[in-house]
């Protein structure tokens, strides 16, 4: 049987992962339709700029608009394949999965479906989502046929494929690691193989169904989430006991066998701070040390401003003439990780937050990726590394340009090690 190339593929939600995966597909010369709800980002794309900080992105990105491959637009658009790369955050406060985003994306695309068109989900999602979109999908277009009533035969193919990138990585691992993908039947899955098969150089690996493909997601990410979780403990029992816990991990990993993580404020990002509460919330009796281990992670920003509180107390304590007001707080870092402007789920960003909300003096904050602060940092100013005059140094984020810096005199509450 002959297969049939894709032509034209739409990737809807241009963010961290979805303009990125936009502008691969566009590099090998296939026409893309980027879609979002935002028309700023769509206005920027369309000129050929990005609206995200990813290094080579801008390169790609603006070759590709201007060579006629890729175009944005607020409304989805007939195509071959359509790839959904939305958010799923939670409801509330109680981490319930919301899948808001992936319902809207799935009744967006519905209209221009045609027979033949593959459907892959990327947001990484609890377990149930692609069934739970294909059932969207087939409620909004009883006219086509889908795997979940059709099978083999269905006219729509459904598929999940998570993104498994690094981001300030994201353009290489994007050709180079493994894909798994997780068709509702084996015909769903080799279309997706070869949609992948695009620019994917890595193993493009099947599971036997959407839902081991998204278990297999949730369980890296809780891996290292659970590792981190032992780092950020370890850390607290140092502090305890008196003990500089870089050294004390650094030691430990001379074994041949133990590779334990570093320590930070928390943890951050849109995958391992979210993804091990769909889990929980998949088996919540069972999920025991993937919960205990996202509560330690959830709780470390709250013992990082104790050590902030502390500090600014040692310095009025060293200085009996001041007042609270009279003493400068200086924060190294908003991202989630180094490197990046992504500020999604970031503890670091948390913590700021919470100084701003308390402490009654001036504010200095250092963030060499963003331009502008985001709201709820109060009175806060952004600075540049070399204009930084403060009395407590809170380092909460090891971006590049601070591990080169010299350790600043004053109170230090360094969570990432930079100046142990």
């Amino acid at each position: 049987m002959t297969i049939q190339p894709f032509k034209r593929v739409s990737v809807i939600g241009l963010g961290y992962i979805g303009l990125p995966t936009a502008a691969m597909f566009a590099s090998r010369k296939v026409e893309v339709i980027g879609v979002d709800v935002n028309p700023r980002a769509v206005d920027t794309i369309n000129r050929g700029g990005v609206h995200i900080v990813e290094p080579d992105l801008d390169m790609i990105v603006h070759a590709a608009v201007h060579g006629g491959y890729l175009r944005a637009t607020l409304e989805p658009e007939p195509a071959d394949a359509f790839l959904i790369a939305v958010p799923t955050p939670f409801k509330g406060g109680d981490h319930e999965p919301d899948l808001r985003y992936i319902e809207a994306a799935s009744k967006a695309i519905a209209p221009v479906l045609s027979a033949g068109n593959l459907v892959v989900l990327e947001s990484t999602s609890p377990v149930g989502s692609t069934e739970a979109m294909a059932g969207w999908l087939a409620q909004a277009r009883p006219d086509l046929s889908f795997p979940q009533d059709a099978g083999e035969t269905s006219d729509i193919r459904i598929a999940h494929c998570p993104e498994r990138v690094l981001p300030g990585k994201v353009m290489q691992e994007l050709i180079s690691n493994d894909r798994v993908i997780g068709g509702m039947t084996r015909h769903c899955s080799e279309r997706a193989v070869d949609l992948y098969g695009t620019f994917v150089t890595g193993e493009c690996v099947i599971a036997t169904g959407p839902r081991v493909a998204e278990l297999a997601k949730l369980t890296e990410n809780s891996f290292r989430d659970v590792n981190i979780a032992f780092a950020n403990e370890l850390s607290m029992i140092c502090d305890r006991l008196d003990m500089d816990v870089w050294e004390l991990i650094r030691l430990a990993n001379r074994h041949p066998r133990v590779n334990i993580l570093q320590p930070g404020p928390g943890v951050g990002g849109h995958c391992i701070a979210v993804d091990p509460w769909f889990i929980v919330a998949s088996a919540p009796a069972e999920a025991r040390l993937i919960a205990m281990a996202r509560e330690v992670n959830d709780a470390k920003p709250g013992w990082v401003l104790e050590k902030v509180r502390a500090a600014i107390g040692a310095h009025l304590s060293q200085n009996p003439d001041r007042t609270t007001r009279e003493v400068t707080v200086a924060i190294y870092g908003l991202a989630f990780k180094p490197d990046i402007d992504d500020l999604r789920e970031s503890p670091a960003l948390d913590i700021a937050r919470r100084i701003a909300a308390e402490h009654a003096g001036p504010l200095r904050i250092v963030e060499p990726n963003v331009t502008a602060l985001p709201d709820g940092l109060g009175a806060g100013m952004l600075c540049d590394l070399t204009e930084i005059r403060a009395d407590v140094h809170v380092m909460l984020v090891d971006h590049k340009d601070f591990k080169t810096s010299p350790r600043p005199e004053g109170q230090i509450v360094d969570a990432k090690g930079v100046w142990a």
